[in-house]
């Protein structure tokens, strides 16, 4: 194991969040007596997780085994499935999860979470090879349903896999069988274009994978002539502005911000009230006391006159 590898699986850390439910993961929080309420709350989720792979296998073709290994469905297999399930997964969705589908979740803390200190690993892969594997290894986990669950991390989140064969690759290691069958899966892979998984094949590859939960304010870069047009409109936009609604002094006196490249106030997320006008991303209230005479008038219960005051107030009586 590097040095880099080895500081990360010392600072790894849990979300507070999911704190009770990894606490039920491990059985008892330090030296005290199991968390029962973690407990149960990891029992529905296995329970939930079961009743999900029992609807999509009704529908959908697996291997054999699949009812069976449910059956022996773990906590830690369980949660992965719920986190997937909490960012977006749908019924359908997870049949390709578990015939191998590759997946992206725009969640950088599900790198941590999903690294459980008794049965995750230390694997290499070839994913994702834009990552420092040293500051952010793959992390491997065998389970009945998952067989060989393996994620990692990306520039904006978490991508998962699970895998038929478990493939324990190493520099001082010879080859076993499961690293045979790993290298078969490969061969089917190179022939099929599709991922394979515990349970079937799946088409979601790392270059056409699931995304769960995208992070749509990722900023994309411009293209130069794209860029140049975008500030050409811009500008003659705001030449154009309306100014009819307010006096030429007071539009005189808020004139447009000067900026050198208008293109660079896109993408950006403006808080609270986000707009063009005067006024569009100002925090503006009203401060007033309200008027005391103006709320007795309207607090007066006004009926509709009668007919002979109408007539007499217009001499026609």
């Amino acid at each position: 194991m590097s040095r880099g590898a080895a500081a990360a699986c010392s600072t790894w850390h849990v979300s507070p969040a999911r704190k009770s439910l990894v606490e039920a993961l491990t059985g008892r929080r330090g030296h005290e007596a199991p968390d029962a309420l973690a407990q149960q709350r990891a029992e529905e989720a296995k329970a939930r997780v079961r009743l999900l792979i029992e609807i999509t296998a009704r529908a959908g073709e697996y291997r054999k085994g699949l009812l069976t290994a449910i059956a022996r469905l773990s906590t830690e297999e369980a949660s992965i499935i719920s986190d997937l399930e909490r960012h977006g997964l749908q019924v359908p969705q997870l049949h390709d999860v578990l015939c191998g589908g590759h997946v992206l979740v725009d969640d950088p803390a599900l790198y941590e979470d999903w690294h459980f200190k008794k049965v995750s690993h230390l694997r290499i892969s070839s994913h994702h090879r834009d990552i420092d594997k040293k500051k952010y290894p793959d992390i491997g986990m065998r389970g009945y349903v998952v067989r060989e669950k393996l994620h990692g991390r990306t520039a904006t989140g978490t991508w998962v896999q699970l895998e038929k064969t478990p493939a324990a690759f190493g520099k001082s290691k010879l080859p076993s069988m499961d690293d045979l069958r790993h290298l078969m899966d490969y061969v089917v892979y190179r022939v099929t274009r599709s991922n394979v998984g515990p349970w079937g094949l799946s088409k979601r590859t790392e270059r056409r994978p699931m995304y769960l939960s995208p992070d749509l304010a990722v900023p994309t870069p411009l293209s130069p002539p794209v860029a140049a047009a975008v500030a050409t409109t811009l500008r003659r936009i705001e030449q154009h502005d309306d100014v009819t609604s307010a006096s030429s002094d007071l539009a005189s006196s808020f004139p447009p911000p000067d900026r050198v490249d208008p293109v660079l106030d896109l993408g950006k997320a403006l808080t609270g009230r986000a707009g063009r006008g005067l006024f569009g991303n100002s925090a503006v209230w009203v401060t007033e006391t309200p008027s005391r005479l103006a709320a007795t008038i309207l607090g007066k219960d006004h009926g509709q006159p009668h007919a002979e005051h109408h007539w007499a107030d217009r001499g026609l009586q």
